[in-house]
């Protein structure tokens, strides 16, 4: 087990990692980032990208790869770890936290949090294969990727609804596919849904199975069942079952709300714990988007610089 010490340890290797990483070590206070349990975060796992100011079209994993030689050159020291817990240090003069990693501890004056969160997917083994091939769990990043086509969209709550609206704007037809027989989006979203003539809703149905081709791999179809199976040809399947941000260990240390996610004060990165910073999906269930993940992060970094100036 190794002992490693920084100014600021930045907690998460995504969007807002890698960017609070290049501020933080243009301010020379060299930086530490822990990838965690998914380097490079979302983005690994999105083909193409073409909502990302700078690059008309770009892949994911490239993108964050750029990121982290970005970091890399202003001086980041970047380490493949996992933290497991996180400690203030009521009694010592020297550092005000230490993280628990599971090859390294790190002793720190701040933390940014930027481990960001996951979609939640159906499980299934097909869908794993076609995830970024006609699978997604994003229809603002990728609904474009589907003009003039057939999509489905699995779930029932706001985010679901709001996904099969907004994909209006690209398919011929969007199917909402929900297990119950009632779904549980607000009365408001659920009154716009049903007044589009472009949106078919399925009710009692489950996703048994993806359905594509290997070459060129893509979604040619879904297996559904309700009391009976049945085959459905859509070009698109969009999980939209919500999201997890990946705060687990953080819960006593931070302020977060009921569904696990960090609370900010309002217009800053700043937590209910002097010295701690969150940024991108840990703190943000409404615009889930790179760029803007990204631009927490530098926030991140200068009120972390900002309190550090002010601490010593």
């Amino acid at each position: 087990m190794g002992l490693l010490s920084t100014r600021v340890l930045i907690i998460g290797s995504g969007a807002a990692g890698y960017s609070a990483a290049i501020y933080v070590a243009r301010a020379n206070l060299e930086p530490i980032v822990v990838t965690g349990m998914q380097p490079g975060g979302q983005l690994m796992i999105t083909r193409d990208v073409e909502n990302y100011p700078g690059f008309v079209s770009i892949q994911g994993p490239e993108l964050m790869e750029q990121k982290r030689l970005h970091a890399e050159k202003v001086g980041t020291r970047i380490v493949d770890d996992e933290i497991k817990s996180v400690k203030q240090l009521e009694d010592s003069n020297e550092y005000r936290f230490r993280s628990f990693g599971n090859t390294n501890d790190y002793y720190s004056d701040a933390i940014i949090i930027a481990s960001g969160a996951q979609a939640k997917w159906l499980g299934l083994e097909s869908e794993k294969r076609f995830q970024g091939y006609g699978i997604s769990a994003c229809a603002t990043c990728d609904g474009a990727f589907f003009r003039s086509k057939v999509v489905a969209v699995i779930g029932g709550g706001n985010t679901a609804v709001e996904e099969a609206i907004f994909l209006t704007r690209f398919a011929k037809e969007v199917i909402l596919i929900h297990r119950r027989d009632k779904l549980r989006a607000e009365k408001v979203m659920q009154d716009r849904l049903f007044k589009n003539d472009k949106i078919k809703v399925m009710w009692n149905h489950t996703v048994e199975q993806i359905l594509g081709e290997e070459n060129p791999r893509k979604v040619t179809g879904i297996v559904i069942k309700s009391t009976k199976t049945q085959e459905l040809n859509v070009d698109g399947v969009f999980i939209a079952i919500g999201h997890a941000p990946n705060t687990g260990i953080f819960k006593g240390f931070v302020e977060m709300d009921e569904q696990g996610y960090i609370i900010t004060k309002p217009g800053t990165t700043l937590t209910s714990r002097a010295g701690v910073f969150a940024a991108g999906d840990v703190q943000d269930k409404v615009y889930r988007q790179a760029i803007v993940a990204a631009g927490t992060g530098c926030m991140a970094a200068l009120d972390a610089e900002k309190f550090l100036e002010c601490a010593s």
